[in-house]
């Protein structure tokens, strides 16, 4: 079994690559996690687990990662990637993602939603919320990445 990370943070990057691979780990390292290996998780922040500014993870760990990416090579096109996490007190919390060709405003305002509308499913009081965007404008091959990434 895995042990349950007790620790997050959220962070977003946007770049340039010569092509979509490069765009994309250009906005990983932009973002400050380009150097570890992301394990994609879906979306439920475990309980208790603290919000940190950084993690301090060794080179090459696995990390349990929720991320939205987008690509784009249009010359000029705005791309955005944001990433949201509700809380309820120091129970669990939902981490939502979203993508996509908009400003970062847009994709925060579209990402708190998710949040919202994940609680009210679930029937929880969103008592904690947290965003975090980035948008790119494409000049050849550009890429925007937020994500929540998870450590113990």
């Amino acid at each position: 079994m895995l042990p349950t990370p007790t620790k997050f943070t959220l962070v977003a990057g946007g770049a340039e690559g010569p092509n979509r691979l490069n765009a994309f780990d250009n906005a990983l390292l932009e973002a400050g996690i380009g150097n570890l290996n992301l394990v994609k998780v879906s979306s439920v922040l475990p309980p208790g687990a603290v919000a940190v500014d950084t993690l301090s993870i060794p080179p090459g760990s696995l990390v349990p990662t929720a991320y939205g990416a987008i690509t784009s090579e249009t010359p000029g096109e705005i791309i955005a990637a944001a990433v949201g996490v509700g809380r309820h007190g120091d129970d669990y919390g939902v981490i939502m993602e979203y993508s996509g060709r908009c400003t970062k405003e847009e994709a925060e305002e579209i990402v708190a939603g998710m949040v919202r509308h994940a609680f009210a499913r679930r029937g929880l009081e969103l008592t904690e919320l947290k965003v975090k965007g980035v948008e790119h404008r494409v000049e050849k091959v550009g890429c925007a990445f937020a994500a929540v990434a998870l450590w113990y």
